[in-house]
Order: structure tokens, then C-alpha cells, then sequence
């Protein structure tokens, strides 16, 4: 039996279709299933937790966001597998994962049924399956909501805005709990993952099966060197920059000392502290 959520909302229609086209193969093949539709993140999130006390298989179709909220919403994770179906506009945990984008391709690897696990974040009573962090992305993620243009066009437009008032972070990091660091930054990524933004490789050494966070801090620079750094931020070459810090670790904790927020997965949290720790060979999923 698969729990089948979608985010009807999603990929600006795309989840419709994939909807259309996952049910058309459980038919064929005779699978049972039961479709919940969701259309907000509170919905979804408690209709996971239900599902998932006893445990089931879940199918998750929509972006970011939504895999975000049943990444958060699971109770039993020894008896809960989950089979991701993209069709965000983002995808940015996919990106790095060989989950295919092809709705075909991804149910068929759902229905193989071999299981396996991926890293996660936990940062106390939410959980992270991409980056987190704090700076110019959560700017940039503030700007984007308040915008009516959504996407990529809407992300990398919000960028600029951001850009043209460049400000700086204050921050306190601990790396493994090691002494704790005050710097002026740009922003600071804590990453299972790789992208952000619809494909920016912001930690581009990340594996999500490593059991290791990768910690990118990219410390203040000249305003007249930004673009030229941001330039090198699509490519993945800022990390190798000296205005970069790239740390392989266990467990941060990131204090946000001005009024800058924090951001896990794209969705802005309140707290101005993450206490962040890998988590290994925990969440289940249909793997190839």
C-alpha cells in the first residue's frame, strides 16, 4: 500500500500531471494506493504525521517545500519509507540526489521497491533535508515571498534586489562544539546538500550519504568584488576562494547576532539559533 501526497499546487502545475501519470502505473501494475490531496504545509504536515505513527510508504510528489514538511512531520522512521516524485520548481535537494525529475523514471524506481537512506539535518524539533543557514539567501528568500513573480526569474531577480543593498551578518558559529567564533559574513550555509536557489551549488562537496555536514562560510568582502564572487557562487568556484571557509564536520550551532533570520530548505524560521547535527542510515527511501 503507498500513501500518495501531492502539493497540487506545485511546479506551477506539474503536480497535476504527475499526479495523472503515477496513477495511471499503480493501476496498471494493480497497486493498492490512496491519493491525499494538500493544498498548505500545515495540512500536509499533519496528515503525515498520522499516516506515519504506525508507519507506511509514502510517495511524496511537489518541490522543496513540501519534502521539507514530511521530512518534519515523520514519527516512526524505522517503519516509514518515502518515494520522491519531483515536480517543484526548485528541486535543489533532487539536484544532487540520482533521483530522476522524469515523473516516469521516478515512479518506476518506487515500484522496484529496493530501499536504502539518505542524511538528513536536525536542528533540535525541525529537521532539514537540504541546506540551512543564514545571510544573503535568507534576504534573498525574504525578498521572494514578497513578490509576485515566482521561480527562477522571481529568485534571481529578488538576488539583485538584495545585491543592490548589500548588507552583512554578524554571527557566532561552533564547529563540533568546538570554541565558538564571531565573524562578519555573507552567509553561511550548513549543508547535506549541494544547491539552493534552483541550482546554485552553494556547498558543491556535499554527498548527502556521507553522514558528514559541510559548513560554507563565505566571510564579508569588498561591495566591488560581490558580483565577480557571486559569478563564481554559480559554478560552484567561490569555494575555493580565500574569502571562503569550508568546514567537514558533525554538529554546528549558528547564532544569528543581528536581525538577519535563518532559513532550512527555503522556508524561514523564527529562531535565531540552529543547532544542527547529522543524521545517518535514519530516513528510508526508495532508492535505484
Amino acid at each position: 500500500m503507498f500513501d500518495v501526497i501531492v502539493n497540487v499546487n506545485a511546479g506551477k502545475g506539474n503536480a497535476k500531471a504527475a499526479l495523472a501519470l503515477t496513477k495511471k502505473m499503480f493501476d496498471e501494475r494493480k497497486v493498492e494506493y490512496r491519493v491525499h490531496e494538500t493544498k498548505t504545509l500545515k495540512e500536509a504536515t499533519e496528515l503525515v504525521k498520522n499516516l506515519t505513527t504506525e508507519g507506511c510508504n509514502l510517495v511524496v510528489l511537489g518541490g522543496d517545500g513540501t519534502v521539507n514538511g514530511v521530512l518534519n512531520a515523520v514519527v516512526n522512521f524505522e517503519k516509514t519509507t518515502i518515494g520522491f516524485v519531483p515536480c517543484g520548481s526548485g528541486n535543489d535537494y533532487v539536484r544532487c540526489t540520482d533521483i530522476p525529475t522524469d515523473t516516469k523514471a521516478a515512479v518506476e524506481r518506487i515500484l522496484a521497491g529496493k530501499i536504502g537512506y539518505t542524511d538528513f539535518i536536525e536542528m533540535g524539533t525541525k529537521r532539514c533535508l537540504n541546506v540551512a543557514g543564514g545571510g544573503m539567501d535568507t534576504d534573498t528568500l525574504t525578498t521572494y515571498y514578497k513578490m509576485k513573480i515566482k521561480g527562477k526569474v522571481g529568485y534571481y531577480l529578488s538576488l539583485l534586489i538584495v545585491l543592490a543593498k548589500l548588507n552583512f551578518h554578524k554571527v557566532r558559529i561552533s564547529i563540533d562544539g568546538g570554541e565558538a567564533a564571531e565573524k562578519t559574513v555573507f552567509m553561511i550555509g550548513i549543508a547535506n546538500g549541494k544547491y539552493i536557489g534552483g541550482g546554485m551549488p552553494i556547498s558543491p562537496n556535499s554527498d548527502v550519504n556521507d553522514g558528514k555536514l559541510n559548513v560554507v562560510i563565505v566571510n564579508e568582502l569588498k561591495r566591488s568584488k560581490v558580483l565577480a564572487a557571486l559569478l563564481k557562487f554559480t559554478k560552484g568556484a567561490h569555494i575555493n576562494e580565500p574569502f571562503t571557509e569550508e568546514y567537514l564536520c558533525d554538529s554546528v550551532k549558528l547564532e544569528m547576532l543581528d536581525d538577519c533570520k535563518v532559513q532550512a530548505d527555503g522556508e524561514i524560521l523564527d529562531e535565531k539559533v540552529l543547532e544542527c547535527k547529522i543524521m545517518h542510515d535514519t530516513l528510508r527511501i526508495f532508492v535505484k
